[in-house]
């Protein structure tokens, strides 16, 4: 049974991304490590975005910028600037044709496509199974999601991101491709926080995404025409073809994954809670998580000792406390925040980089009582 010290489970942002930080590193020289994926990377499977000040490490990938947001409502429209900040935009297979070869090239590096079954965690290693074969590990660093976990407790509501998208090509111009849809509140919100994110590449093609922050998932027919619907209101009678489609579910929830891991086993990703609680952004987070990570490593210090905890978690859980029981007042938040501070104040914010004066600048700019009442409810 082939052993290694570490086994990297799924290739999306976070395993490739930890794979590539572990591969370069001279201190790791001397470690084995395998990455296990069921895919070939060769497809584009996601879109990611996230906005930063200024140039960043993955700028030579990045698909399409902009400097410019819409944020809209039943009764408020603003298009704004965001700078300092730039909204950025990777597509899934841009990231894999750079990371993938980089992370195979590592000496230290095997990688072998092989859905894992399972894994177990013995008294001084962990068995990972896959479809053909068994690996042993001394540390293992799980992407694999269960969605089952955090449903299984009560004390932290869990909510849900998901959005289906169509990329559309369009036989005449409509798009103002300088500026991005960051939330459209004019969809009907059906007692829900619905919105249209719409990311232009040009004149003629954009991806627009149908997006709940609910609780439930819907069937597929409701997102496309919900779409459709959309379109025909926002651009009247025009001919468009859907170049492409994706679906995605994120889980918004401040509940603790790493309680699930172990001395030898750690969550990373969605799995690790590395999603934002209340936007569900994930990307740039894991980015900032890996090094972090990697650099505890380098201490030998347990992983059941390395969590970060911040103010901002909980921030995130008052907003989930008011969405999980009365989700419809999501627009009326959000349209409050853009109406009343400067969109860049609120990434700032979103993006847990504010100061304590800020924070309270952003936490008064909603209607209060909702909020008031989610603070006693968690004091008390």
């Amino acid at each position: 049974m082939p052993n290694y010290d570490y086994i990297i489970i799924g290739a999306g942002a976070a395993g490739l991304l930890l794979a590539d930080t572990l591969g370069k590193d001279p201190f790791f020289a001397s470690k084995s490590i395998l990455v296990l994926d069921k895919d070939d990377k060769s497809k584009n499977d996601r879109t990611w975005c996230f906005w930063e000040r200024g140039i960043g490490r993955f700028d030579d990938l990045i698909h399409k910028t902009w400097n410019h947001i819409y944020v809209g409502g039943q009764k408020f429209q603003q298009s704004t600037s965001i700078a300092p900040y730039t909204y950025k935009m990777l597509r899934g297979i841009d990231f894999y044709d750079h990371f993938v070869p980089r992370v195979k090239a590592y000496p230290n590096v095997t990688w072998i496509q092989e859905e894992v079954q399972q894994f177990e965690e013995h008294e001084h290693e962990v068995v990972v199974t896959t479809v053909t074969q068994e690996f042993t590990g001394q540390t293992v660093f799980s992407s694999l999601y269960d969605p089952s976990l955090p449903l299984k407790q009560s004390i932290f509501p869990v909510l849900q991101q998901h959005f289906l998208g169509w990329h559309i090509k369009t036989d005449r111009s409509v798009f103002n491709q300088s500026e991005a849809t960051f939330m459209d509140f004019s969809v009907p919100q059906k007692g829900n926080t619905r919105f249209m994110y719409t990311l232009p590449f040009s004149e003629t093609e954009a991806l627009l995404e149908y997006t709940l922050f609910s609780e439930h998932l819907l069937e597929k027919n409701e997102y496309e025409e919900a779409i459709k619907a959309y379109i025909a209101q926002n651009f009247g009678d025009i001919a468009y073809s859907v170049q492409d489609t994706e679906f995605g579910s994120i889980p918004m929830t401040c509940y603790p994954f790493h309680q699930h891991n172990s001395e030898q086993i750690f969550h990373i990703g969605i799995a690790g809670g590395w999603a934002k609680p209340s936007t569900g952004y994930t990307f740039y987070n894991t980015a900032r998580q890996v090094p972090q990570l990697v650099a505890y490593l380098k201490t030998g210090r347990p992983l059941t000792q390395y969590h970060q905890n911040s103010r901002f978690l909980y921030y995130d859980m008052l907003l989930l406390d008011i969405l999980y029981k009365k989700n419809h007042l999501g627009h009326d938040i959000f349209e409050s925040m853009f109406k009343k501070r400067k969109a860049s104040l609120i990434l700032k914010f979103l993006e847990n980089e504010t100061n304590v004066w800020e924070e309270l600048q952003m936490v008064t700019a909603p209607k209060p009582m909702p909020f008031i009442k989610a603070l006693l409810h968690r004091l008390f």
